[in-house]
């Protein structure tokens, strides 16, 4: 069976981004495929654990896909901080007589920024709205490429490594079928270590806060990277529980126009026309936000990527233009816009980039949780719930269609919801043997 084909039988999608179904991604001819190894966020570390232990296996894969891409360079992209999963790696190299290449990052955030390892790796900046083809690149992550070894194997992507940490007694990464409760996930980490907490699912920067009231309702899915219990006095939960329009407010009274947003925002760095302090200055001054939407200064707010520097560490002010970006750019879309990305234009990193790179502690600390920085996770738990809730929407595209009824009996590993005809999306399949309890409302729910 062709790779792309056994990719898609799969239901391989990005494990360290938005879920994009990985046999679209990869039906390309490139001149360079890099791997994401930076673990963009502070405080994950699943796929540190992956490059540890299962280096061989990425290696195998990523050899595959080169073939697949006609790669002409070849690029594992990682923090040179990471000495063990270095070594680790080079070993696979060597033994397989592989083509692959290391290529040794700073600690900055984010590293792991698509685009940003672009950037770093190739020296060539992904034009505004554009994705790494527009350059002659592919990216895919750590997590994604072991799914693509499993899958050569005849493996579905059933399972899911990620991470348990912060206020939790022993942080532990796990390997959990898709829609095992969170909070099962929780308790193999020996529990919480606090009574008032919020749970997010995801880097603490980029990732989804929500309080502890809604833990019933989470469960694992292709995408979920890491969980990171939060105390509630930590700064990162107060800044994103502030309403817009308080936030509104205050950038009215409080911004001072200092720039210091636009000129930490790592696309503007990279040389992007996105300009964050001039998004607040017009957003403060208006009533009616349908008012400032045909504004070009405005309008490149399409090319945010959500990171989260400007409110978690450039503004001295503690205002929050990344929640203010998320706004317009949901309003914008309700208005019909689409950003049209220019690839005849030459975009050229800003001088002063090098100097202006955020060392990851750091903004571990302005976000409250640098006691839970310093770790490394040698342990691996491997979970069995008697219930999964599987949803149907794991990925960019069009929600699964379901293959079965409740009352089937499945297997591990059986076919459970497919991509629909001429859609973009990705096929689901059964992560426990049981019985079907319950098909609708986008879930799929098995028990053994």
């Amino acid at each position: 069976m062709e790779v792309l084909e056994q990719i898609k039988k799969a239901g391989i999608v990005g494990c360290g981004g938005a879920g994009f179904p990985t046999h679209v991604k990869l039906n390309c001819e490139v001149e360079y495929l890099i791997v994401n190894a930076a673990e963009c966020e502070p405080l994950l570390r699943t796929d540190r654990y992956l490059m540890l232990n299962k280096a061989k296996e990425i290696i195998t894969a990523l050899d595959r896909v080169a073939e697949l891409t006609k790669a002409k360079k070849v690029y594992i992209a990682l923090k040179e901080t990471y000495q063990e999963e270095i070594a680790s790696l080079e070993r696979a190299i060597r033994d397989q007589n592989s083509k692959t290449k290391l290529f040794f990052l700073k600690n900055f955030y984010p590293a792991g920024d698509e685009q940003i390892m672009v950037l770093e790796v190739t020296g060539r900046t992904v034009p505004p709205s554009g994705i790494p083809l527009d350059v002659g690149a592919v990216v895919s992550n750590v997590a994604t490429v072991y799914a693509i070894y499993e899958a050569l194997e005849d493996k579905p992507f059933t399972d899911k490594y990620l991470t348990v940490t912060g206020a939790v007694k022993s942080p532990v990464i796990v390997n959990a079928p898709l829609g095992t409760p969170l909070k099962e996930c929780i308790e193999a980490a020996g529990g919480v270590t606090t009574q008032e907490y919020h749970i997010l699912i995801g880097g603490p920067l980029m990732g989804k806060v929500y309080p502890k009231e809604m833990l019933e309702q989470q469960f694992v899915t292709k995408t979920t990277s890491g969980v990171v219990i939060v105390p509630d006095e930590a700064h990162l939960v107060k800044m994103r529980e502030t309403p817009l329009h308080y936030i509104q407010k205050r950038a009215k009274g409080s911004c001072i126009q200092c720039q210091t947003c636009t000129q930490m925002c790592p696309r503007y760095l990279s040389g992007h026309p996105l300009s964050p302090h001039k998004i607040m200055r017009k957003m403060a001054y208006v009533n009616d936000v349908t008012s400032i939407l045909n504004d070009k200064d405005v309008q490149e707010v399409m090319t945010c990527s959500e990171c989260g520097v400007c409110e978690a560490y450039a503004c001295p002010m503690g205002l929050a233009p990344r929640q203010v970006n998320i706004y317009l750019k949901n309003e914008l879309r309700k208005a019909g816009f689409k950003y049209q990305k220019d690839t005849n234009q030459s975009y050229q990193l800003r001088q002063d980039r090098e100097y202006r790179r955020i060392p990851s502690h750091r903004i571990a600390a302005r976000l409250g949780v640098e006691q839970y920085y310093d770790y490394t996770i040698h342990e691996l738990k491997t979970l069995m719930p008697n219930k999964v809730t599987i949803l149907l929407q794991q990925h960019i595209g069009a929600p699964a269609e379901p293959v079965v009824q409740t009352g089937d009996i499945v297997n591990k590993g059986s076919l459970v919801a497919k991509i629909p005809d001429k859609a973009l999306g990705a096929n689901i399949h059964a992560a426990i043997s049981g019985k079907v309890t319950s098909v609708g409302d986008g879930i799929v729910v098995i028990e053994r």
